[in-house]
């Protein structure tokens, strides 16, 4: 007798040619609706920078990347989560396909890009993990959205669902670190380094803390200043539109008749 075998049946699996090409075609076409999907809110991230950096006096976003989980990844995530490996049933159980990261410097930038992002006609909130507000056990601290976006395919349009992260410099940092560990442990980590994670991780929100106090305070002086100096502020770059005061003019004008209406001083030669 033969010992039991996870491999289908033969009858189960792809017998020909086309069969497996048609196949192929699919996962790829599948795959490229959630690299699209990237592209379409990344140009929508992209677009808020750039009015940010032209028109706003401050740009809370820092930096932005985003992932493609490889097929790898999402056949073990499948399996972990018992799911059919069936390309409908991991588009409705698997939201982070398509992935986003936002840095951002101060935690009021989280909400306001959250609210910016969260506003757009085209983009609809499907779910929000707020990890800032409610931090995991282990200390990690982000907001985790899941918008549903449409791209427009050549013969449809499907809704891909995007997994966007919104976090500050130091909680990126924090989470950069501990990858690193469960990746070195194989998530086998030491309690003594899981302990020290934690106490990183407190450390890193009150710097966020400590820089959002910063920026509310820095953001209300630069704002009393720009008042005081608007006062006596000339146009830059537009002189046409430099207004001088008729006392100003009248001075100058008084200056030039007094030297005009001074005594000549003779020459050296003269003398």
């Amino acid at each position: 007798m033969h010992a039991p075998s996870d491999t289908p049946p033969v009858t189960d699996l792809p017998r020909t040619e086309a069969e497996i090409r048609d196949l192929r075609a699919e996962f790829t076409r599948f795959m490229m609706s959630y690299k699209f999907g990237i592209d379409e809110v990344m140009t929508k991230i992209n677009i808020l920078r750039e009015e940010f950096n032209h028109v706003h006096d401050y740009n809370p976003i820092e930096h932005v990347n985003s992932r493609l989980k490889s097929p790898d990844s999402i056949l073990e995530k499948a399996r972990r989560k018992g799911l059919e490996i069936d390309t409908a049933v991991i588009r409705d159980c698997i939201h982070d396909i398509a992935g986003i990261r936002i840095t951002c410097s101060f935690l009021s930038d989280i909400y306001k890009i959250r609210d910016m992002l969260a506003s757009q006609v085209d983009l609809t909130v499907i779910a929000e993990r707020d990890y800032v507000a409610n931090p995991k056990a282990n200390g990690y601290t982000s907001l985790h959205l899941i918008v549903s976006v449409p791209v427009f395919m050549s013969d449809r349009v499907e809704q891909v669902p995007v997994e966007i992260q919104i976090r500050t410099i130091a909680m990126d940092f924090w989470a950069s670190l501990e990858h690193k560990i469960y990746y070195k442990y194989n998530r086998e980590v030491p309690a003594t380094l899981l302990d020290e994670l934690r106490d990183a991780a407190d450390t890193a929100n009150r710097l966020d803390l400590k820089m959002q106090n910063l920026h509310t305070q820095v953001r209300a002086l630069s704002n009393s200043a720009d008042d005081r100096a608007d006062e006596g502020a000339v146009p830059f770059g537009d002189l046409k539109r430099l207004i001088v005061p008729k006392a100003l003019l009248e001075s100058l004008a008084d200056r030039g008749r007094a030297d005009t209406d001074a005594p000549e001083q003779p020459k050296a030669s003269d003398a």
